[in-house]
């Protein structure tokens, strides 16, 4: 199997204040699919947006990027938060970044929670459950980003019974274990750096729909949309293997709205 048609995502707009995260000027033109930060995590208003102007001027989709509110841990720290608090949170984050699309004549495309939010749901899918209601109730038009590999038959459920679309998401940038789920951002090689490793990762994926673990056994996998970190050193030439990767591999790059 070979994919015809993939979305290339990262996570953008997470500067805050005086302090600069990312190169979302040179990563943005780069790829289909931005995922901005709404504030809770990273982001203020003025860089939500100026990052969806930067999309906008490139034609890339642009989706909310959901996280715990948590400005000093990145919102990579675990919040007991209940059910009803997530999907307030989620609500509230889609709410001002659709403000500020709107203020620009644009329309989001998709939501993918950030960071402990993710990662907590990909453990317990009440959790996706949680952020699916909120975006249904909201706009049931948004694609709800999800970690591809883990639980796809209760994920499909989630979507179906809120009547919003799932799009599959690949981590080029992680290492996975071998239960689908990424490797903790702790333990080395967690996230790769090298371009030519992960150009080799992303090939596998998309021509044979494997991933191969970090314990150095395979998996099957396969994906709608493949995510580089925004706040990697090396997003900029990871992003640029990986279009150059995808390319030389007649593979098309292009925002899930066009073919879920």
């Amino acid at each position: 199997m070979t994919l015809n048609r993939i979305d290339l995502n990262s996570d953008v707009g997470e500067s805050f204040g005086n302090y600069k995260l990312g190169l979302d000027e040179d990563v943005i033109p780069l790829i289909s699919s931005a995922n901005i930060a709404c504030g809770f995590h990273a982001g203020d208003p003025a860089v939500m947006r100026h990052t969806i102007a930067i999309a906008r001027e490139n034609g890339v989709a642009i989706g909310a990027h959901p996280g715990f509110p948590d400005l000093i841990g990145f919102g990579r720290r675990n919040l007991d938060a209940s059910l009803e608090e997530i999907k307030d949170y989620v609500t509230y984050q889609i709410g001002a970044l659709q403000a500020f699309a709107a203020a620009q004549g644009v329309k989001l495309q998709h939501v993918k929670p950030h960071g402990a939010l993710y990662t907590m749901a990909v453990k317990n899918t009440a959790i996706w459950d949680a952020v699916a209601e909120a975006i249904a109730a909201v706009d049931a038009r948004l694609i709800l980003f999800v970690l591809a590999g883990t639980e796809r038959k209760n994920l499909e459920a989630i979507g179906a019974r809120h009547g919003i679309r799932m799009a599959y998401e690949f981590f080029g940038d992680r290492a996975y274990n071998s239960d689908g789920s990424l490797v903790t951002r702790n333990k080395p090689g967690a996230v790769i750096h090298d371009s030519e490793v992960l150009a080799a990762k992303i090939l596998k994926m998309v021509k044979e729909g494997r991933v191969e673990c970090r314990d150095g056994s395979e998996i099957k996998l396969t994906a709608d949309t493949i995510c580089v970190h925004g706040d990697n050193p090396s997003a900029l030439s990871l992003v640029q293997k990986i279009g150059e990767t995808l390319k030389a591999a007649g593979v098309e790059i292009a925002p899930p709205e066009t073919f879920l």
